[in-house]
């Protein structure tokens, strides 16, 4: 599993024109699940994001966590994480998780989220093409992985 996490302002992403999520000052996570992905990566990867001290404290340190700012999360799907450009000019998804496997793994990580926070979780349209726009803060932007 694979997040990229970005402390942002505010972020919203549409489908088609339509605004389907959009957030204040929080976190953007885009995310992308390998074959063999599961559970543990999952329950992992929540608690980490969770409990992230990434935004400013009152000596302007990175000291305090989504939650306790106030802050809030947007999750987007995107299995080009697992794009491959080692060979050749067209990047592969070998080891992305073939899509129904991925929607069931993107659907279980909100429900999780949901389960260990009382944060405003808004969410992208699993499979979509969308546009995502954001004000990154700081910048602060994160990869994080879970194999």
């Amino acid at each position: 599993m694979r997040v990229t996490l970005q402390r942002v302002s505010r972020a919203e992403v549409r489908v088609g024109g339509e605004v389907v999520g959009t957030i204040g000052p929080g976190h953007l996570l885009l995310v992308g699940f390998r074959a063999g992905d599961g559970l543990p990566q999952i329950e992992w990867m929540a608690n980490k994001i969770l409990g992230l001290r990434v935004f400013l404290d009152d000596d302007g340190r990175m000291n305090r966590s989504v939650e306790e700012v106030g802050g809030d999360i947007l999750v987007v799907s995107q299995f080009t994480l697992y794009g491959d450009v080692t060979k050749g000019r067209r990047p592969s998804f070998v080891h992305a998780a073939d899509p129904e496997t991925a929607k069931a793994l993107y659907e279980t990580f909100i429900t999780n989220l949901k389960k260990r926070t009382d944060r405003k979780i808004k969410t992208g349209r699993f499979g979509a093409m969308m546009e995502v726009d954001l004000v990154n803060d700081g910048p602060v932007t994160l990869l994080l992985e879970r194999e």
